[in-house]
């Protein structure tokens, strides 16, 4: 029986474009992530909703506890939370700390480059990845990037690798 992959969205450099006016990645206004999951075709129902679209950097306390309402009040138990980078281990650490259900497999995923506009970027990928563990991980809040699933108490981005790591291993 497939069930429903929730895709809660946050914003950040995945659904974001390139503004050359002050040369960085900013959110776009509207989310590109249901229209390049709907185009995997995939045999399991998603649905999505918007929390904010922001840049990690500027999220708010109120935006993280609107993401975990989100999650708490979803019928869904795979969730996927699309998110930037630079803040998603805090995050990762806040939803595991205060989440009351533990009936939900919670998947945090971002990219270093965004999915429109870029080749090659990273998007794609974690997107895939990120619906295949959701679908195969105990119920938990994990971050999935770089094709690694990371328990929120180890991670850490590696800006000068542009990658994440564990912290407890080399």
């Amino acid at each position: 029986m497939s069930q429903t992959i929730h895709f809660i969205i946050t914003g950040g450099t995945i659904d974001s474009y390139y503004d050359t006016l002050s040369d960085t990645a900013r959110p776009n206004k509207t989310s590109v992530i249901p229209d390049f999951v709907k185009s995997l075709k995939l045999y399991e129902k998603t649905e999505f909703s918007v929390v904010c679209m922001k840049d990690s950097r500027e999220l708010t306390e109120k935006d993280v506890d609107n993401t975990l309402k989100e999650i708490e009040k979803s019928p869904n138990k795979q969730i996927i939370v699309t998110h930037g980078t630079y803040t998603m281990p805090d995050t990762a650490r806040f939803l595991k700390a205060n989440l009351e259900r533990k009936d939900q497999t919670i998947v945090l995923t971002g990219s270093m480059i965004p999915i429109n506009g870029f080749s090659p970027s990273d998007g794609p990928f974690s997107i895939g990845y990120a619906l295949s563990q959701v679908q195969n991980l105990k119920p938990g809040v994990y971050v999935c990037m770089n094709g690694r699933t990371f328990d929120p108490e180890e991670v850490s981005k590696l800006v000068s690798e542009g990658r994440f790591v564990s912290i407890f291993q080399k």
